[in-house]
């Protein structure tokens, strides 16, 4: 009879448990995937509908005239171009540098390193616009420790170009870097001393072991921060609208999509016309992140693994 109660128990704990969880992922899921649904639906409605009482996600006016305007209007192939460009050269630089850190503070034990350490976590801490305004006027009139000047006899002003964005990412000090290395540090800190002892044993040196023995053994971690940084670089509206503000890419596209409409829209009704304004945003949103969603289909298998083999979320 105790024994019977005890497994009844069991069970209802179990079932709990499950029924709990179902309602986190569907809650989750309903709010990641709730916005993308609204926005497909808002992109195909015509103007019209905006107004009509009864049309909720069904257009009654089916119309693609809402992704033309948005292309047209951030000239999307171009902006996409630009954006990818962007986005991976920064990323293949962060992967590069903040693995080669990560090594550094998991295997090279050198005087200081814990409190360089202690810095790299305070960069994943302290909020970005804290440093904004002396970074913005050292890339304003960048110096290069006074090597420019010396050269050239005046400063370089890197804003409007691509060079703050590789600058930071050659330096591992790019956006979410402190991460990046923190997850390579972690990563390195989990495979056993006796790889690298056998590889110094055949006469390898340090940037033989890293790149030859360490380096194809850190594959998750790589695949990890190789999306976590294209992902973040992609969506970056902080940065890129403030060292890019000129620049055709798709934050600062999407920035100034209801001004550039507002602009060249026919008729006084569609200048001031907020709820339009706001349709064809959505629309440029979503073709913004279309890109991102077709690379999760591709990659997930990947993403997933590389998470779970970096113990991010264990």
């Amino acid at each position: 009879m105790r024994y019977s109660r005890l497994v009844s128990v069991e069970h209802w704990k179990r079932w709990v448990w499950s029924f709990v969880r179902l309602v986190l992922i569907v809650g989750l899921s309903f709010l990641i995937v709730y916005p993308i649904l609204q926005k497909i639906s808002t992109s195909i409605k015509d103007k019209e509908d905006l107004y009509s009482p009864i049309v909720v996600w069904i257009p009654l006016h089916f119309t693609w005239d809402n992704f033309k305007q948005a292309i047209t209007i951030m000239d999307y192939w171009e902006t996409l171009a630009n954006t990818f460009a962007l986005s991976i050269s920064t990323t293949i630089l962060t992967a590069i540098t903040c693995a080669l850190a990560g090594y550094g503070f998991a295997r090279l034990k050198f005087k200081g390193s814990n409190l360089l350490f202690a810095g790299v976590i305070l960069t994943i801490l302290v909020p970005p616009s804290t440093i904004l305004i002396p970074v913005y006027l050292n890339l304003k009139d960048f110096t290069l420790m006074g090597l420019i000047p010396l050269l050239t006899g005046k400063s370089a002003n890197l804003l409007n170009t691509y060079w703050p964005f590789l600058l930071t990412a050659l330096t591992a000090n790019s956006l979410k870097a402190g991460l990046y290395i923190f997850i390579f540090r972690q990563f390195f800190r989990g495979i056993p001393k006796e790889v690298e002892e056998a590889a110094y044993i055949d006469g390898a040196g340090i940037g033989t072991t890293f790149s030859r023995i360490m380096l194809p053994n850190a594959l998750p971690a790589i695949i990890t921060v190789l999306l976590f940084s294209f992902v973040w670089q992609w969506n970056d509206s902080f940065f890129t609208t403030t060292y890019l503000a000129t620049g055709k890419v798709m934050s600062v596209q999407l920035a100034s999509l209801p001004y550039n409409l507002s602009g060249i829209t026919d008729g006084v009704s569609s200048r001031s016309d907020p709820f339009y304004l706001s349709m064809v945003q959505d629309t440029g949103i979503l073709l913004a992140i279309l890109p991102l969603i077709l690379m999760y289909f591709c990659v997930q298998r990947y993403f997933v693994e590389g998470i779970e083999r970096t113990g991010i979320v264990g």
